[in-house]
């Protein structure tokens, strides 16, 4: 049913909990799994990005990209790696935006992503990539806002019947 499940991370709680997810999605149903790791760039609109500072940024790019896949290769493991042919990316944009090309480009079946669940002030100032990407995301999006998944989940499938359901395409 999923072919492919992509999941964004941001190495928080909610990310690591969407992670452990799409995990049981895909032993559930087949899945490979994707790690998406966007690197939020700043600098990329360059009409904003004096001269002078655009050198300095490529020694910066660098080091951000290689942190990034090195938290995202703790995130991966040997067995995510030969149980669901999992890989991990780090790519600089932003963030929603390029969730959802990302999504598009590698024909993902679902997204699973954490979200952190702000609300008030917060949402209105920071707001919301896992919004902006359920607006306009290619395939189904599951958002996830818990901590931590129970071990005993993937033994009981039933809660799964409501996330097929969610899941299927809706024409309009």
């Amino acid at each position: 049913m999923f072919g492919r499940i992509l999941v964004p991370t941001d190495f928080s709680a909610p990310s690591d909990a969407a992670l452990d997810y799409a995990r049981i999605l895909a032993t559930k149903f087949g899945s490979a799994l994707e790690l998406l790791h966007v690197i939020d760039d700043p600098t990329s609109d360059s009409q904003f990005v004096p001269d002078g500072f655009a050198a300095s940024t490529v020694d910066i790019r660098t080091e951000l990209a290689e942190h990034a896949r090195k938290r995202l290769e703790t995130l991966v493991t040997f067995v995510d790696r030969a149980r669901y042919h999992a890989h991990a990316e780090a790519v600089f944009g932003s963030p929603a935006r390029t969730i959802v090309d990302y999504a598009t480009a590698s024909a993902s079946a679902l997204i699973v992503m954490g979200t952190h669940g702000r609300t008030g002030l917060a949402h209105l100032l920071m707001g919301s990539v896992a919004e902006q990407v359920v607006r306009s995301a290619p395939c189904p999006v599951l958002t996830v806002r818990q901590v931590a998944v129970a071990d005993d989940l993937l033994l009981d499938t039933a809660h799964l019947e409501g996330v097929r359901q969610l899941a299927l395409p809706v024409s309009v």
